[in-house]
This record gives C-alpha cells, structure tokens and sequence, in this order.
C-alpha cells in the first residue's frame, strides 16, 4: 500500500560536479599497490589494496545494483563493513566532496579519496583487516530501478547485498555497517530487517523518522534540506522519490510515512551509536533511535563538534576499530567494559567536558524540574505565579517574540532532555507556528555560540549568523505546529513528548489550549552569574541547518498569547543534573 502512495519524477544524470575519477563504469579487478594515489591532494594508501570495481549485485526482486569491494591482499577471509547511501560510490574525490571538506576546516588528505562520502575510508579499514563495501544503491548512477528516500525498501535491498557478500569467498561471513548522516539512517532500517550475517552497526548521527525529521519537523511542512538532498543526490537513469510532492500531498502521518520509520523493536544487533546536541537535523532522531531500539549491546557517545570531523578524528576511528574487532572479529579485547554511554557536558567559553561516562542517559542523579513562565517579571521561577499573566506579540511586528530569563547563582549542569509546556492562545488565527530556543547568556547577558567545526573564517561567520546551524551550536531549540499537538500517550514520557501529526485540531477565537515541545537533547554548564533566556516566536530563530537551502516561514497571523501563571502556568521543564 505505501508504495501505491510514493510519487516519481524522473532522475538526472550525474552532474560534472558529482564526479570522481572512479566515477565512469569500468568492471574489473586490480591490486593497488601500497603508495597508490588517487589524486595528489589524497592519502596515500599504506597497504596493497584489491579493487573490485562494478561488480553487479542482484536483488531480491531482479534489479541489479553495482558495488565497488576495497579488500586487504591475502588469502584470509576478512570481514566487511557497508557503507549504504545514494551519493555516488566514485564521488570521493568529486568537487562536491571538497568542497564539502573545505566549508567545515578539513583537509582532503585525512583520507584516501576511496572513501564514499560520510563514510569509513578503505586506507584506514584495510589495513586494519576488513574490506569496505561501497554500493550504488537502488536507482543511483549505473544501477538499475526507482530510487526511494530512506524508507524500508532500503533495508531490504541492503539486507540482500549483506548476504550476497557474506557469500564472497574472501568474506569471512561477518559484515557490519558504517558511515554518518545518510549511512547512519540506512543502519536502522537494514538492522530492522535483520539480515543473518549482519554482526555490527555504527549509526554515526542520523535521523530516524522521516517525517518528524525530515520534511515535517514539528508538523510544519520545512522541506528546504528535503528538496536539497532530493534533488542534488539521487542521480541515475530512471526515476526517484518525490518526498516534495508527497509531503504536500500527505501532510498527515500516514502508512507512506510509517513506512519511513524503522522497526526499532526489531533492531537487536550489538550497535555503537554516535550522537550530538548540536546538530538540528540529526540529534532528535539518533536519540530517538538509541532510545527505542531493543539491542541488549549498545553504547551511546555524544561528542561535541560536527559528525564529519568526529567521524574521520584518528581516536575515534580507533575506538570504532575496537568495537568492530569484539563483534566481527570476535575478538575479545574487553570492549565490553566500555561506559555505556559517554556524554559531553558543552560550556560555549572553551571548557567542554568530553567522555563523561554513566551507564545510561540521561545520567543517574538527573532530576526533571519545572522552571515557570512569569509573564510580568520576564523571568523562569522555581515557583508558578499565583496570578495569570499574559505575554504577547503581534506576529508581524518586531519584536514577534517573548523571552524569559533565569540567573544562575551556583554551579548548574543540565543532561538530558528538555520541554515547554506551555498554554497558549491565537488572536486573530485559528492556528500557531511556535518556535522555542533555549539560549545560554554570559554573566553579562550576551548570547554564547560555539562552532562545531574546525573552519571559523569570515564566511563561515557570515553562514552562521542565521542559519548553517549544524555548523555553530547556540543552544538547543523546537517547534511545534499548534494544530497538530495531539499526543501520542504510547510513545510519549514524562520528559519527551511525541505527537501523533494524524490530525489538525484548529484554534477558535478565546481557545486557550496546552501544548507540549520538545527541545533537542541538551548538555550544557552554567557558571555563577550565567543565564539562561528561553524564546518563544512565530519566526524560524536559527535559520536553516544548511547553507543555501529555502528558510522555513511561519504560518502564523494576528497575535500569540502565551499565557503564564494562575490556572494557566507555563513552564520549561529541565535536566537538572544533582550529582
């Protein structure tokens, strides 16, 4: 049935732009020989390499796809990591790639040029003992079929190559899965689909719901980055996926979506999960992931930078190393010691605390406490306001926005999982876009940022003034559709709620409703004298998550009342770590 409701556009050829020089469809085999260079900016390659190239891979249903193979020379059988994705597995040293590297601050010759984009580079991984598999998926360059957007048709067909490879007689039938953002959503899908040779998955930053994710972030149609990954990835000779046109056909959770969420229960497979607070299209749904997938061998660590240069960082690539040697080595080299999770405590002023280890997040010693809305004063109180008060903008005036402010007179650590609820009403509407941020403010009341790369140059500066928000953190935000704030009472918790998006519930004048929000993960110090200002807005307050992709507008009209104190008492609901 929810195929029935996918639409198709035809695809595109690969743009100049998209291309490397392992692009062009060249089947074969040959050795590269430690040294080889694939262009001199790259890593050279420190041990012998067979390369396997275009070799054809027959799905369950009859289509072929075509898999690029990166193997150690020898006659032991290896094991082999996957790296799933629609971006051209010839596309590693492409300008796109490059340029890629260059916008955050890292070089090209930290890798091979071998490597698809986000994922493990062979230079390091065959050297190490394992091959790397780099597939054209479905529908994408020269393979065959209709190009889906992460859906669960991706973890069959990944499903069925696993298989095929662990066939190979250089395979020693143990096969794991890498890679950040597009590679790390594959994951969750294949894992569903539990493929028997499948040892070990390493999801590095990914969504996981393509519809709360996605393309309807807060039931709110944002498909900026949608169209971007659309339209600038899927590339090859037939069709491919319109999310565009079925996010405005289907603005409801539906099966179609359904289909785009993986079968976390079914998701068992030791799995080492890597996450951020920072990314705004990532974060929510990795955690979610971690959260509700039924793996008994997990581990969670949540660095705090940008996945890219986390992801090719040389101690993280060793610990990874280790990960993969317990599970598809079987060797026994005591990872299982390894803190179950590892999480990052942000500062914003140089002093972030990295590898703080706990057996679960949020850590013990976390307390969920309630900060109040006080609509006169302007401030979070640890006490509701005994009189109602409202606070209101016009959603076309400037300011078209609220904020309240807490100071902290001790040291305050918050881990875990923030959220507004707040009553609120529409003046001249029947329906509210709000936008929530939850800023950290010096001893002076000057907003803090950090970025998360390494580039911090003027054009870098100029992205991130708004917008570019993977690329400087200011702190962790949500936003909600008023219409659709059914809550789904199965999934949600005292501490992350979770709509429904299957029904549209419009404000009449003098409705006062409640509504939940939840805010990104957060963990983040705050100092004597700091302060924290949390912002309610009809407008997008940080921007798109990407450089030049369409900002989301708010459909907003008339005026928002948010209603603090009496019977009506707002609050923002926090982490609050005790020890």
């Amino acid at each position: 049935m929810s195929n029935e409701q996918k639409i198709f556009v035809p695809s595109e050829p690969l743009p100049p732009g998209r291309t490397g020089v392992l692009t062009p469809f060249e089947p074969g085999v040959q050795t590269l020989p430690a040294g080889f260079q694939i262009a001199p900016e790259f890593l050279r390659l420190p041990v012998d390499v067979v390369f396997e190239k275009d070799v054809a891979v027959t799905l369950r249903d009859g289509v072929t796809v075509h898999v690029d193979v990166f193997r150690p020379v020898g006659d032991e059988p290896v094991p082999v990591i996957v790296a799933w994705s629609p971006y051209g597995k010839g596309q590693g040293t492409s300008a796109s790639v490059k340029g890629v590297f260059a916008m955050v601050g890292l070089d090209d010759g930290i890798v091979s040029g071998l490597e698809k984009f986000e994922g493990p580079d062979p230079a390091y991984w065959c050297a190490q003992g394992y091959a790397i598999c780099n597939p054209d998926i479905r529908g994408v360059v020269d393979s065959e079929g209709d190009s889906v957007l992460w859906d669960r048709q991706e973890g069959r067909d990944c499903s069925d190559v696993i298989e095929w490879l662990a066939e190979q007689s250089w395979c020693s039938g143990k096969v794991g899965m890498s890679g950040t953002s597009y590679l790390a959503v594959s994951q969750w899908f294949t894992a569903a689909e539990q493929p028997p040779h499948l040892a070990a998955i390493n999801p590095w930053e990914g969504v996981s719901d393509v519809y709360r994710d996605l393309v309807m972030r807060g039931g709110m149609p944002d498909t900026g980055f949608a169209e971007q990954l659309q339209d600038g990835s899927f590339f090859g000779k037939n069709r491919k996926e319109d999310v565009l046109a079925e996010a405005e056909r289907c603005p409801l959770m539906n099966e179609l979506w359904e289909n785009k969420i993986p079968a976390f229960e079914q998701i068992t497979v030791p799995a080492y999960v890597v996450a951020s607070y920072t990314n705004t299209l990532h974060t929510a749904g990795t955690f979610r992931a971690w959260r509700r997938i039924a793996s008994h061998d997990k581990w969670l660590r949540i660095h705090n930078s940008q996945e890219w240069p986390d992801y090719y960082d040389e101690a993280n690539r060793e610990d990874l190393r280790r990960f993969f040697d317990r599970y598809l080595k079987d060797i026994h080299n005591g990872w299982e010691s390894t803190p179950r999770v590892r999480y990052s405590v942000l500062d914003l002023g140089g002093g972030d605390r990295v590898g703080v280890s706990a057996d679960e997040f949020p850590p013990a010693g976390v307390i969920s406490t309630k900060y109040y809305l006080d609509g006169r004063a302007r401030v979070l109180s640890a006490e509701a306001p005994t009189d109602g008060v409202e606070a209101v903008y016009d959603v076309d005036s400037n300011p078209n926005a609220v904020s309240f402010i807490k100071k902290f007179d001790r040291e305050t650590v918050m881990v875990g999982y923030p959220k507004a609820h707040l009553w609120v009403e529409a003046r001249g509407g029947e329906d509210m876009d709000l936008f929530v941020l939850m800023q950290k403010l010096d001893a002076y009341g000057t907003p803090l940022a950090q970025f998360t790369v390494p580039n911090h140059n003027a054009r870098v500066h100029d992205l991130t003034d708004h917008g570019a928000t993977v690329l400087r953190y200011k702190g962790p935000d949500g936003r909600l559709r008023v219409s659709v704030r059914h809550l789904d009472e199965t999934l949600s918790t005292e501490d992350v709620p979770v709509h429904t998006f299957d029904r549209i519930e419009k404000l009449s004048g003098g409705d006062v409703v409640d509504v939940e929000i939840d805010l990104l993960p957060i963990g983040l110090a705050f100092h004597p004298g700091e302060q924290l200002r949390f912002v309610i807005s009809s407008r997008n307050l940080l921007g798109t998550l990407m450089p030049a992709i369409g900002e989301y507008i708010g459909a907003n009209s008339g005026r928002h009342v948010i209603h603090t104190g009496g019977e009506h008492a707002s609050y923002l609901q926090l982490p609050i770590q005790t020890r």
